[in-house]
């Protein structure tokens, strides 16, 4: 009898901000611990999250988030401080409901076994190096990640 084959979950990730690290994060470790295979293909500025010096303070902007609470004008967005409010009133949120943080979901991440690829050409053109990025990624190119989810039964663009 053949050996059947784990299904398996390709992601791209590529927005930097705090409320768009978690969607790949959540997904791609629930998706592990019902023994997908998975991959995160992160690119422009979603190398933040795997940048050793950044992943651990992304941020929510406030200005033109068309997620920020009514009745917060968005005319508000644009004062000093809002953004460092926004990401405040997020991680109490999270908090609240005992969410773990980008940090610990990246953390498992990696302990599950969830393949993480940071884009070469990406890192090219934004000057990031390898040493700048956190201990387990795979630096690849678009066609690295495309073989990897050309089989992928789920593929997600975040």
């Amino acid at each position: 009898m053949a050996e059947e084959r784990k299904k398996r979950l390709a992601l791209i990730a590529s927005k930097g901000a705090m409320d768009m690290a978690y969607p790949p994060l959540i997904l791609a470790t629930t998706a592990a611990a019902m023994e997908y295979e998975v991959g995160i293909f992160f690119t422009f500025y979603g190398l933040d999250m795997i940048n050793r010096n950044k992943y651990k303070s992304l941020q929510v902007p406030s200005l033109a988030n068309p997620a920020m609470p009514v009745p917060v004008p968005n005319i508000v967005g644009v004062l000093p401080g809002m953004t460092a409010v926004a990401t405040a009133m997020m991680k109490g949120w999270m908090s609240k409901a005992n969410v773990p943080s980008i940090p610990e979901l990246m953390d498992a991440a990696r302990e599950s076994g969830v393949k993480l690829f940071g884009c070469q050409m990406t890192m090219d053109v934004m000057g990031v190096k390898k040493e700048d990025l956190i201990e387990g990624v795979e630096v690849c190119g678009a066609a690295a990640f495309l073989d990897f989810a050309t089989d992928a039964d789920i593929q997600l663009f975040i």
